[in-house]
């Protein structure tokens, strides 16, 4: 229909040279002129096409029309209220009088409501006893007849002021229209072939260019902007922390393993097979398979040892081993499973075995810093930032599954003070000057600091992180000497990324709650 009301236009513009009003043209298809709205809208359609191409201009008037309601439609065919009231109604001395109740069972009880108060004022009905009866027998519905020339033209001759009476009694509503004039442009034609959008091989060859209309290019135009792709809050920080990291020298861990078992999510770190972070409650345990293969044995015999019956400069914690506790497959609590796979692996020299790629995989080529003999050790730094999981009800605050930023510093002789001046630098570089620390207790960690910092938004300090040295039981048996120490620390990547985003929960940071234009939207953010 499109290009048949374009070529209306244009046989038009041919026989009359203008088109005054474009409500003057009947619409293929239709048998009386456009006139509606919704006809308007069609022909400015075909108008705009034709425009394009410069073979038409016009101009657009507006006016101002009503249309009825559902309300208004509704008296249209049945008649008003008042006059559906009246028809209700017996004569007076013809019929006994109908009581309000019998005439809402009869006509409803909008009409019943509005059509009595109008039917009395215009003097048609009257009260007889408790009932109503007609006091005129013929009546003229007025409010039918203007709603009728109304559907029909749009207005009403009798003027805006029963315009505004109809208006206010909600059976029209006023609307804006438009209808155009139109004149020929500059490249007028009868017909209404599409000029060619490209200069095709086929073109050049025929030579059918020459004789082809080709479409004006609009070089000021803009293009279409692109929707590229876009990072998460949690990717964006995540980049931050872990270019500090680079930034400070260390190396990133393998963290790929998210089944561990419970050796070494657990039992390396010295944690005992007895601590509640192991129930059910707190851990999830896979079912299929149910255990891991099992660790180097001399390495295995150790752990169980120091666990059972101590040594190291330790007493052990005196309690039955169960290989079965410590073969169970389970998703890492903690990213520190990976970091004592790291570690374990670090001590190789020290036990006297050679791992290949030791010294550029996480020792950075780095030489022994004590001042005897070589005895293996290289020191090292290294982190990483990867996804956990806990057994934990969902909630603002906690989900099941998060990230956990954890980086370890191994050299000899290392103290406490080495940790916190080093966490202070860290945290610095993270844009959090104030911070501070708090003693506190780890299974594998002795002494154990946990961090605090000083919120400026919230103005009072809150709990970034956890930290400490790993304990003896944990560093010796995997064969580091025993001048050795090892700082680790660990934070959780969610917490900073919404305290720099100012989310409140952790549901609408990740989760099918996540707003994908927020995450469009969202700004990057620098430490």
């Amino acid at each position: 229909m499109a290009e048949a009301l374009q070529q209306l236009v244009l046989d038009t513009l041919d026989a009359r040279s203008t088109i005054e009003d474009t409500r003057s043209l009947t619409i293929p298809g239709q048998s009386a002129p456009a006139t509606s709205q919704e006809d308007q809208i069609t022909i400015l359609g075909a108008l705009n096409s034709l425009l394009s191409r410069e073979m038409i201009v016009y101009e657009t008037h507006e006016n101002l029309s009503h249309v009825l309601t559902p309300e208004g439609s509704q008296i249209v065919e049945l008649g008003s209220h008042e006059a559906r009231v009246w028809a209700a109604l017996p004569a007076k001395g013809e019929g006994s009088p109908i009581t309000p109740l019998q005439l809402k069972k009869q006509v409803g009880d909008e009409t019943a409501k509005v059509g009595q108060g109008r039917a009395f004022k215009n003097g048609w009905i009257g009260k007889e006893g408790d009932g109503l009866v007609k006091i005129v027998l013929n009546i003229q519905d007025a409010t039918q007849v203007d709603l009728r020339e109304i559907a029909s033209t749009g207005t009403l001759n009798e003027g805006e002021k029963v315009l505004g009476d109809l208006r206010k009694r909600k059976l029209i509503v006023q609307r804006k229209g438009q209808w155009f004039t139109v004149n020929k442009g500059s490249n007028f034609s009868t017909s209404t072939a599409k000029p060619e959008t490209d200069l095709t091989v086929d073109m050049l060859t025929s030579g059918t260019w020459k004789s082809s209309t080709f479409k004006k290019y609009n070089f000021d135009a803009e293009g279409v902007p692109t929707t590229g792709g876009a990072l998460h809050p949690l990717l964006k920080v995540r980049e931050e922390i872990r270019n500090i990291f680079l930034e400070m020298g260390f190396a990133e861990m393998p963290t790929s393993s998210f089944v561990e078992s419970g050796f070494w999510c657990f039992d390396a770190l010295f944690v005992p097979q007895q601590h509640p972070a192991r129930d059910l409650q707190d851990t999830f345990y896979l079912s299929d398979p149910k255990e891991a293969l099992p660790p180097e044995p001399d390495y295995y015999k150790r752990v169980s040892t120091v666990h059972e019956h101590g040594g190291f400069g330790s007493t052990g914690y005196r309690a039955p081993w169960s290989h079965e506790e410590s073969s169970k497959l389970l998703l890492r609590t903690h990213t520190t499973a990976s970091s004592a796979h790291m570690l374990y692996k670090l001590a190789a020299k020290c036990r006297g075995e050679d791992v290949e790629g030791d010294a550029g995989e996480f020792a950075h080529g780095s030489s022994t810093t004590g001042d005897g003999p070589d005895d293996g050790f290289r020191p090292a730094k290294l982190f990483s930032i990867d996804r956990v999981f806990r057994n934990e009800t969902m909630d603002a605050t906690h989900l099941a599954e998060f990230h956990q930023v954890e980086g370890v510093v191994a050299d000899r002789n290392l103290t406490l003070a080495d940790l916190i001046g080093f966490m202070r630098v860290f945290f610095k570089k993270m844009g959090i000057e104030k911070v501070r620390f708090k003693p506190a207790y780890n299974p594998y960690t002795e002494p154990s600091l946990e961090i605090f910092a000083f919120h400026p938004m919230l103005d009072r300090w809150v709990e970034v992180g956890n930290s400490g040295m790993f304990r003896p039981e944990m560093l010796e048996p995997m064969g580091f000497p025993k001048d050795v120490r090892v700082h680790g620390w660990g934070l959780s990547l969610e917490r900073p990324t919404m305290i720099r985003y100012g989310i409140n929960n952790i549901r609408t940071l990740v989760g099918h709650k996540v707003s994908i234009e927020g995450i469009e939207n969202s700004p990057a953010v620098m430490f």
